[in-house]
Protein backbone atom coordinates (compact mmCIF):
# COMPACT_ATOMS: atom_id res chain seq x y z
CA UNK A 1 0.00 0.00 0.00
CA UNK A 2 2.86 2.34 0.91
CA UNK A 3 4.61 1.67 -2.42
CA UNK A 4 1.36 2.27 -4.26
CA UNK A 5 0.93 5.62 -2.47
CA UNK A 6 4.49 6.65 -3.41
CA UNK A 7 3.75 5.78 -7.04
CA UNK A 8 0.63 7.94 -6.97
CA UNK A 9 2.58 10.89 -5.49
CA UNK A 10 5.35 10.49 -8.04
CA UNK A 11 2.79 10.40 -10.87
CA UNK A 12 1.11 13.56 -9.62
CA UNK A 13 4.42 15.41 -9.26
CA UNK A 14 5.56 14.28 -12.69
CA UNK A 15 2.24 15.32 -14.24
CA UNK A 16 2.34 18.75 -12.63
CA UNK A 17 5.91 19.31 -13.70
CA UNK A 18 5.13 18.63 -17.34
CA UNK A 19 1.78 20.36 -17.57
CA UNK A 20 2.05 23.12 -20.19
CA UNK A 21 1.78 26.62 -18.74
CA UNK A 22 -1.22 28.67 -19.79
CA UNK A 23 0.55 32.02 -20.00
CA UNK A 24 3.35 33.80 -21.85
CA UNK A 25 6.64 34.57 -20.11
CA UNK A 26 7.66 37.91 -21.57
CA UNK A 27 10.86 39.84 -20.91
CA UNK A 28 13.56 41.86 -22.62
CA UNK A 29 15.35 45.17 -22.79
CA UNK A 30 14.66 48.48 -24.53
CA UNK A 31 17.55 50.89 -24.88
CA UNK A 32 17.08 54.63 -25.26
CA UNK A 33 13.44 54.31 -24.26
CA UNK A 34 11.47 57.52 -23.74
CA UNK A 35 8.68 55.68 -21.95
CA UNK A 36 8.23 53.90 -18.63
CA UNK A 37 5.58 51.58 -20.04
CA UNK A 38 5.48 48.91 -22.75
CA UNK A 39 1.90 48.16 -23.77
CA UNK A 40 0.74 44.84 -25.25
CA UNK A 41 -2.67 44.80 -26.96
CA UNK A 42 -4.60 41.92 -28.48
CA UNK A 43 -8.09 40.56 -28.89
CA UNK A 44 -9.87 41.45 -25.64
CA UNK A 45 -6.46 41.92 -24.05
CA UNK A 46 -4.34 44.85 -22.94
CA UNK A 47 -1.54 45.05 -20.43
CA UNK A 48 0.95 47.75 -19.46
CA UNK A 49 4.36 46.42 -18.48
CA UNK A 50 6.71 48.56 -16.41
CA UNK A 51 10.06 49.36 -18.03
CA UNK A 52 12.81 49.59 -15.42
CA UNK A 53 15.36 52.41 -15.38
CA UNK A 54 17.93 50.17 -17.06
CA UNK A 55 15.44 49.42 -19.87
CA UNK A 56 14.65 45.87 -18.77
CA UNK A 57 11.12 44.52 -18.32
CA UNK A 58 9.61 41.23 -17.25
CA UNK A 59 6.04 39.99 -16.85
CA UNK A 60 3.62 37.19 -17.60
CA UNK A 61 0.69 37.49 -19.99
CA UNK A 62 -2.37 35.28 -20.28
CA UNK A 63 -3.41 35.97 -23.84
CA UNK A 64 -5.79 34.82 -26.51
CA UNK A 65 -3.40 33.14 -28.94
CA UNK A 66 -2.75 35.23 -32.01
CA UNK A 67 -1.51 38.59 -33.24
CA UNK A 68 -0.94 41.46 -30.82
CA UNK A 69 0.43 44.95 -31.01
CA UNK A 70 3.13 46.37 -28.77
CA UNK A 71 4.12 49.97 -28.33
CA UNK A 72 6.70 51.95 -26.44
CA UNK A 73 5.54 55.58 -26.45
CA UNK A 74 5.33 56.45 -30.17
CA UNK A 75 7.01 53.23 -31.39
CA UNK A 76 4.72 50.36 -32.33
CA UNK A 77 4.84 47.02 -34.12
CA UNK A 78 3.24 43.54 -34.01
CA UNK A 79 3.99 40.36 -32.11
CA UNK A 80 2.52 36.85 -32.30
CA UNK A 81 1.87 35.24 -28.91
CA UNK A 82 0.74 31.83 -27.71
CA UNK A 83 0.26 30.85 -24.10
CA UNK A 84 3.28 28.73 -23.25
CA UNK A 85 5.75 30.93 -25.12
CA UNK A 86 8.91 32.23 -23.44
CA UNK A 87 9.55 35.41 -25.42
CA UNK A 88 12.49 37.79 -25.19
CA UNK A 89 12.16 41.13 -26.98
CA UNK A 90 15.05 43.58 -27.37
CA UNK A 91 15.23 46.80 -29.37
CA UNK A 92 16.73 50.26 -29.47
CA UNK A 93 14.12 53.03 -29.58
CA UNK A 94 16.54 55.17 -31.59
CA UNK A 95 16.75 52.51 -34.29
CA UNK A 96 13.17 51.26 -34.41
CA UNK A 97 12.04 48.96 -35.99
CA UNK A 98 15.39 47.92 -37.50
CA UNK A 99 16.80 46.87 -34.14
CA UNK A 100 13.89 44.62 -33.10
CA UNK A 101 15.16 41.16 -32.19
CA UNK A 102 13.26 38.26 -30.65
CA UNK A 103 14.72 35.30 -28.77
CA UNK A 104 13.23 32.27 -27.06
CA UNK A 105 10.18 30.24 -28.01
CA UNK A 106 8.24 31.99 -30.78
CA UNK A 107 11.33 33.96 -31.89
CA UNK A 108 11.38 32.66 -35.48
CA UNK A 109 7.73 33.60 -36.04
CA UNK A 110 8.17 37.09 -34.64
CA UNK A 111 11.48 37.78 -36.34
CA UNK A 112 9.78 36.81 -39.60
CA UNK A 113 6.86 39.19 -38.95
CA UNK A 114 9.27 42.02 -38.14
CA UNK A 115 11.21 41.46 -41.34
CA UNK A 116 7.95 41.17 -43.33
CA UNK A 117 6.84 44.61 -42.11
CA UNK A 118 10.23 46.07 -43.04
CA UNK A 119 10.01 44.40 -46.45
CA UNK A 120 6.57 45.92 -47.14
CA UNK A 121 7.88 49.36 -46.16
CA UNK A 122 11.16 49.08 -48.08
CA UNK A 123 9.36 47.86 -51.21
CA UNK A 124 6.79 50.66 -50.78
CA UNK A 125 3.96 48.15 -50.99
CA UNK A 126 2.03 50.28 -48.51
CA UNK A 127 2.23 53.18 -50.97
CA UNK A 128 -0.33 52.40 -53.68
CA UNK A 129 0.82 55.29 -55.83
CA UNK A 130 4.36 53.95 -56.20
CA UNK A 131 2.97 50.66 -57.54
CA UNK A 132 -0.09 51.65 -59.56
CA UNK A 133 1.58 54.51 -61.43
CA UNK A 134 4.06 52.09 -63.08
CA UNK A 135 3.63 51.24 -66.76
CA UNK A 136 2.26 47.74 -67.44
CA UNK A 137 5.53 45.96 -68.27
CA UNK A 138 7.32 47.45 -65.26
CA UNK A 139 4.33 46.62 -63.05
CA UNK A 140 4.23 42.97 -64.19
CA UNK A 141 7.96 42.56 -63.58
CA UNK A 142 7.61 44.22 -60.17
CA UNK A 143 4.84 41.82 -59.14
CA UNK A 144 6.90 38.77 -60.16
CA UNK A 145 9.87 40.10 -58.24
CA UNK A 146 7.84 40.88 -55.11
CA UNK A 147 6.12 37.48 -55.21
CA UNK A 148 9.48 35.70 -55.34
CA UNK A 149 10.92 37.80 -52.51
CA UNK A 150 7.89 37.05 -50.33
CA UNK A 151 8.34 33.33 -50.91
CA UNK A 152 12.07 33.59 -50.15
CA UNK A 153 11.34 35.42 -46.91
CA UNK A 154 9.15 32.57 -45.66
CA UNK A 155 11.84 30.05 -46.52
CA UNK A 156 14.46 32.11 -44.66
CA UNK A 157 12.67 31.46 -41.34
CA UNK A 158 12.34 27.69 -40.94
CA UNK A 159 10.36 27.52 -37.69
CA UNK A 160 7.42 29.85 -38.24
CA UNK A 161 4.26 28.90 -36.34
CA UNK A 162 2.17 26.64 -38.68
CA UNK A 163 -0.90 28.85 -38.29
CA UNK A 164 1.09 31.98 -39.19
CA UNK A 165 2.83 30.17 -42.05
CA UNK A 166 -0.50 29.12 -43.58
CA UNK A 167 -1.95 32.61 -43.14
CA UNK A 168 1.12 34.33 -44.59
CA UNK A 169 1.13 32.14 -47.68
CA UNK A 170 -2.52 33.06 -48.26
CA UNK A 171 -1.88 36.75 -47.56
CA UNK A 172 1.05 36.88 -49.99
CA UNK A 173 -1.13 35.48 -52.76
CA UNK A 174 -3.92 37.93 -51.92
CA UNK A 175 -1.49 40.86 -51.93
CA UNK A 176 -0.32 40.13 -55.47
CA UNK A 177 -3.89 39.45 -56.61
CA UNK A 178 -5.02 42.76 -55.11
CA UNK A 179 -2.51 44.74 -57.12
CA UNK A 180 -3.09 42.77 -60.32
CA UNK A 181 -6.89 42.98 -60.18
CA UNK A 182 -6.88 46.72 -59.43
CA UNK A 183 -4.04 47.80 -61.70
CA UNK A 184 -6.05 48.90 -64.74
CA UNK A 185 -8.48 51.09 -62.81
CA UNK A 186 -5.95 52.53 -60.36
CA UNK A 187 -3.28 53.13 -62.99
CA UNK A 188 -5.78 55.24 -64.93
CA UNK A 189 -6.61 57.08 -61.73
CA UNK A 190 -3.05 57.80 -60.65
CA UNK A 191 -1.69 58.69 -64.06
CA UNK A 192 -4.63 61.01 -64.78
CA UNK A 193 -3.36 63.47 -62.18
CA UNK A 194 0.29 63.91 -63.00
CA UNK A 195 2.48 66.53 -61.43
CA UNK A 196 2.27 69.83 -63.34
CA UNK A 197 -1.23 69.31 -64.72
CA UNK A 198 -3.81 72.05 -63.97
CA UNK A 199 -5.78 71.07 -60.88
CA UNK A 200 -9.56 70.77 -60.90
CA UNK A 201 -10.98 73.78 -59.08
CA UNK A 202 -13.48 74.36 -56.31
CA UNK A 203 -15.65 77.21 -55.08
CA UNK A 204 -17.29 76.29 -51.77
CA UNK A 205 -18.44 78.25 -48.67
CA UNK A 206 -16.41 78.52 -45.49
CA UNK A 207 -17.82 78.53 -41.93
CA UNK A 208 -19.02 82.12 -42.41
CA UNK A 209 -20.79 81.35 -45.69
CA UNK A 210 -18.19 83.13 -47.83
CA UNK A 211 -17.23 81.24 -50.97
CA UNK A 212 -13.58 80.17 -51.20
CA UNK A 213 -11.97 79.31 -54.53
CA UNK A 214 -8.70 77.62 -55.44
CA UNK A 215 -7.90 80.76 -57.46
CA UNK A 216 -7.84 82.73 -54.20
CA UNK A 217 -4.54 81.11 -53.32
CA UNK A 218 -2.46 81.83 -56.44
CA UNK A 219 1.15 82.30 -55.36
CA UNK A 220 0.82 79.82 -52.49
CA UNK A 221 0.96 76.06 -52.13
CA UNK A 222 -2.37 74.56 -51.03
CA UNK A 223 -2.48 71.36 -48.97
CA UNK A 224 -6.05 70.05 -49.23
CA UNK A 225 -7.57 67.66 -46.69
CA UNK A 226 -10.77 66.01 -47.97
CA UNK A 227 -12.56 64.67 -44.90
CA UNK A 228 -15.89 64.25 -43.06
CA UNK A 229 -17.04 64.40 -39.45
CA UNK A 230 -18.13 60.74 -39.53
CA UNK A 231 -14.74 59.50 -40.76
CA UNK A 232 -12.64 57.94 -37.97
CA UNK A 233 -9.30 57.93 -39.86
CA UNK A 234 -9.95 61.57 -40.81
CA UNK A 235 -10.41 62.57 -37.19
CA UNK A 236 -7.23 60.76 -36.17
CA UNK A 237 -5.32 63.13 -38.46
CA UNK A 238 -6.68 66.25 -36.75
CA UNK A 239 -3.94 66.61 -34.08
CA UNK A 240 -1.25 66.23 -36.75
CA UNK A 241 -3.05 68.71 -38.99
CA UNK A 242 -3.20 71.26 -36.18
CA UNK A 243 0.52 70.87 -35.54
CA UNK A 244 1.21 71.25 -39.24
CA UNK A 245 -0.82 74.46 -39.40
CA UNK A 246 1.09 75.88 -36.45
CA UNK A 247 4.46 75.06 -38.01
CA UNK A 248 3.67 76.55 -41.43
CA UNK A 249 1.30 79.40 -40.57
CA UNK A 250 3.79 82.10 -41.58
CA UNK A 251 4.82 80.46 -44.86
CA UNK A 252 3.45 80.20 -48.38
CA UNK A 253 1.50 77.06 -47.47
CA UNK A 254 -2.28 77.16 -47.11
CA UNK A 255 -3.84 74.26 -45.24
CA UNK A 256 -7.41 73.81 -46.42
CA UNK A 257 -9.89 71.25 -45.09
CA UNK A 258 -12.80 70.35 -47.35
CA UNK A 259 -15.67 68.57 -45.62
CA UNK A 260 -17.80 66.24 -47.72
CA UNK A 261 -20.50 65.85 -45.09
CA UNK A 262 -24.04 65.91 -46.42
CA UNK A 263 -25.60 69.38 -46.41
CA UNK A 264 -28.21 68.29 -43.87
CA UNK A 265 -25.30 67.68 -41.48
CA UNK A 266 -23.84 71.14 -41.91
CA UNK A 267 -24.50 72.04 -38.26
CA UNK A 268 -22.58 68.97 -37.16
CA UNK A 269 -19.63 70.09 -39.29
CA UNK A 270 -19.76 73.64 -37.89
CA UNK A 271 -19.91 72.28 -34.34
CA UNK A 272 -16.87 70.05 -34.84
CA UNK A 273 -14.89 72.92 -36.38
CA UNK A 274 -15.68 74.99 -33.28
CA UNK A 275 -15.32 72.27 -30.64
CA UNK A 276 -12.05 70.94 -32.05
CA UNK A 277 -10.78 74.46 -32.76
CA UNK A 278 -9.86 73.42 -36.27
CA UNK A 279 -7.36 75.73 -37.91
CA UNK A 280 -6.57 76.67 -41.50
CA UNK A 281 -9.25 77.26 -44.12
CA UNK A 282 -12.43 75.27 -43.47
CA UNK A 283 -14.90 74.79 -46.34
CA UNK A 284 -17.77 72.42 -47.13
CA UNK A 285 -18.36 70.84 -50.54
CA UNK A 286 -21.88 71.29 -51.89
CA UNK A 287 -22.84 67.71 -52.86
CA UNK A 288 -20.72 65.46 -50.61
CA UNK A 289 -19.34 62.56 -52.73
CA UNK A 290 -20.97 63.99 -55.86
CA UNK A 291 -19.32 67.38 -55.54
CA UNK A 292 -17.52 68.50 -58.68
CA UNK A 293 -14.07 68.62 -57.07
CA UNK A 294 -14.49 65.18 -55.47
CA UNK A 295 -15.63 63.60 -58.72
CA UNK A 296 -12.92 65.37 -60.73
CA UNK A 297 -10.24 63.76 -58.56
CA UNK A 298 -12.12 60.45 -58.53
CA UNK A 299 -11.98 60.41 -54.73
CA UNK A 300 -13.45 57.16 -53.45
CA UNK A 301 -11.99 57.07 -49.95
CA UNK A 302 -11.11 59.58 -47.26
CA UNK A 303 -9.08 61.11 -45.82
CA UNK A 304 -7.48 62.19 -49.09
CA UNK A 305 -4.72 64.76 -49.22
CA UNK A 306 -3.79 66.79 -52.30
CA UNK A 307 -0.96 69.29 -52.75
CA UNK A 308 -1.40 72.11 -55.29
CA UNK A 309 1.52 74.32 -56.38
CA UNK A 310 1.69 78.11 -56.53
CA UNK A 311 0.36 78.18 -60.09
CA UNK A 312 -2.71 76.10 -59.32
CA UNK A 313 -1.20 72.95 -60.80
CA UNK A 314 -1.10 69.49 -59.27
CA UNK A 315 2.03 68.88 -57.24
CA UNK A 316 0.92 65.60 -55.62
CA UNK A 317 -2.62 64.27 -56.13
CA UNK A 318 -2.09 61.70 -53.38
CA UNK A 319 0.05 63.58 -50.90
CA UNK A 320 1.18 61.98 -47.62
CA UNK A 321 -1.06 62.32 -44.58
CA UNK A 322 -0.08 64.77 -41.81
CA UNK A 323 0.83 61.80 -39.60
CA UNK A 324 3.24 60.49 -42.23
CA UNK A 325 6.86 61.72 -41.74
CA UNK A 326 7.21 61.81 -45.53
CA UNK A 327 4.94 64.87 -45.65
CA UNK A 328 7.49 66.90 -43.68
CA UNK A 329 10.21 65.85 -46.12
CA UNK A 330 8.01 66.86 -49.03
CA UNK A 331 7.14 70.26 -47.58
CA UNK A 332 10.74 70.97 -46.62
CA UNK A 333 11.71 70.50 -50.27
CA UNK A 334 9.41 73.33 -51.37
CA UNK A 335 10.12 77.05 -51.62
CA UNK A 336 7.84 78.03 -48.76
Amino acid sequence: MKKFLLLIIAFVLFSCKNEPKDYVSFQGKITNSDSEILTIMGKKFKKDIKINKDGTFKDTLKVTDGFHGFNDASKQSIIYLRNGYDVILNFDSNDFPNSIQFEGEGASTNNYLTKKLQFVKNEKLDNYKSVFELDKDTFDNRMMEVSQKLDDLLVEFDDVDPEVLKLEKENNIKLIEFYQSNYKKENANYTAFKKGMPSPKFNYPDTNGKNVSLDDFKGKYVYIDVWATWCGPCKREIPFLKKLDEEYKDTDLVILSMSIDKMEHKDKWLKMVKDEQLQGVQIMADKDWNSTFVRAYNIQGIPRFILIDKEGNIYDANAPRPSNPNLKKLLNSLDL
